[in-house]
This record gives C-alpha cells, sequence and structure tokens, in this order.
C-alpha cells in the first residue's frame, strides 16, 4: 500500500472525515486491525481563506506546493487535495512533486457517469460555483453541469464559511440547502454533487430526491483504490 499524502485542514472538519474515511475503507478491504498509511499537512485554513478573498491564488498555490513538497518527502506515494475549491490551484501542486496528485473532480465525475447521470447540479464555495476550474474539469467528463442561481449561491456559500467550517450544524440551513437542491432537480439535475468538502456535515442522501455525489467520501474511495494499485 502507498502512502497517501494528504494537505488539508480547509477546513479540519473535513479533513477529520477523509482520516476516517481512508482509515475505514482500508479497514473494509483488509480488515482486522489494518488502517490507511497516509501523511497530513494541514495547513492554517485563516491564511489560504484570505488569499482566497483576495484573489492571491499563486501565492495560496504556493502555500499548497510547499505543503506537496512537504509530502513527498515525508515519504507519501499519491496526493490529494482534501477540498474542492483549492483545487484551483492543482496544476501549481502538480508541478512542484514527482508524484501522482489524485484530482477530486475527476474521481467525482467517474462516479456521476458509472451512475448513469449527464445532468448534474453543482453546490460548492463561491469560487467552485462560478469560475470555471472545476465546472469545466467536471463537464470534460461528458457532464453537464447546472449552478444554482446568484441568490442561492450566495445562501450555499455562507453556509459553508460562517457555519459548516466551524463546526455549526443547523437545520434551518439544511432546509436551506435543500430548497436549492430542489430548484436544482426542477431544472434539470439528475443528480448533486456536494462540491464542498463540509457539505457532507449538512447533506445526506436522504435530504435529496435524486442521487448526491459525496465528494469527500468519493475521493477517500478511490485514494484507497490507488494506493493499493500497481506501480508507484
Amino acid at each position: 500500500m502507498k502512502t497517501i499524502g494528504l494537505i488539508g485542514g480547509m477546513s479540519w472538519e473535513s479533513t477529520a472525515e477523509y482520516y476516517r474515511l481512508l482509515n475505514e475503507r482500508v479497514r473494509e478491504r483488509l480488515g482486522g486491525l489494518h488502517s490507511a498509511k497516509c501523511v497530513l499537512y494541514s495547513v492554517d485554513f485563516a491564511e489560504i481563506e484570505r488569499l482566497q478573498v483576495a484573489g492571491l491564488w499563486d501565492e495560496a498555490g504556493e502555500v499548497l506546493a510547499d505543503a506537496a513538497r512537504s509530502l513527498q518527502a515525508a515519504g507519501a506515494g499519491l496526493l490529494l487535495i482534501c477540498t474542492n475549491t483549492m483545487h484551483k490551484v492543482a496544476d501549481q501542486v502538480v508541478a512542484a512533486v514527482d508524484i501522482p496528485l489524485l484530482h477530486l473532480a475527476d474521481a467525482t465525475a467517474s462516479a456521476v457517469r458509472t451512475a448513469g447521470l449527464r445532468r448534474v447540479g453543482l453546490l460548492g464555495t463561491a469560487f467552485t460555483m462560478e469560475q470555471d476550474f472545476y465546472r469545466d474539469r467536471v463537464a470534460g467528463h461528458g457532464l453537464e453541469v447546472l449552478v444554482p442561481d446568484t441568490d442561492d449561491r450566495a445562501v450555499v456559500h455562507r453556509v459553508i464559511y460562517e457555519e459548516l467550517c466551524l463546526g455549526i450544524v443547523r437545520e434551518e440551513s439544511r432546509a436551506a440547502y435543500g430548497e436549492v437542491i430542489s430548484r436544482l432537480v426542477a431544472s434539470g439535475a439528475e443528480g448533486i454533487i456536494l462540491g464542498c468538502t463540509e457539505i457532507e456535515l449538512l447533506i445526506s442522501p436522504e435530504h435529496s430526491p435524486v442521487p448526491v455525489f459525496a465528494t469527500t467520501r468519493l475521493h477517500a474511495e478511490a485514494a484507497v483504490d490507488a494506493a493499493f494499485a500497481s506501480g508507484r
């Protein structure tokens, strides 16, 4: 089993889910007391969030690139960026190391296609919903991506940063997300991508009339599969 390198802390709430899911997946696969071989570099999310808001993506990318170099030096055989939004700087991370990066959008799009769907709604931070770095990556797998309208995007983004990243889960926010999902479904979405790793703290399959694709879980499962694959 290759060692999985995790670039986490964005937020630590969802990174903790990554750690749990990776270990559960390995235990399911090998049984007994087996657990995942992994190393974690957890950044200070306040620093990253400040750079996001200021539009200083190259600077944010260098922070993650430094983390990637440290993980490679620590023995990681593959990398995960444990957040959807920061895949905006995935190319900087890839260029910094000699080990592969498992792109979260690819793992998610593969699951959507396996489910036989072609049109999906995307929930995430405003950066993920409004910029093309993530939507285009998913669309490159032959999928059509729908995003909420302006007001709904504002609600989804606010809940992520002001509640979920702080470990706050509110029923009224779950209801608000349910309304956003219903409007996406009415617009033709056959499934919903939970395109922010914290959203899974709020939304589960029972909260949606169509299938939901939990990106944290899908990414973790794909990482374990890759860790056991042949080759480096």
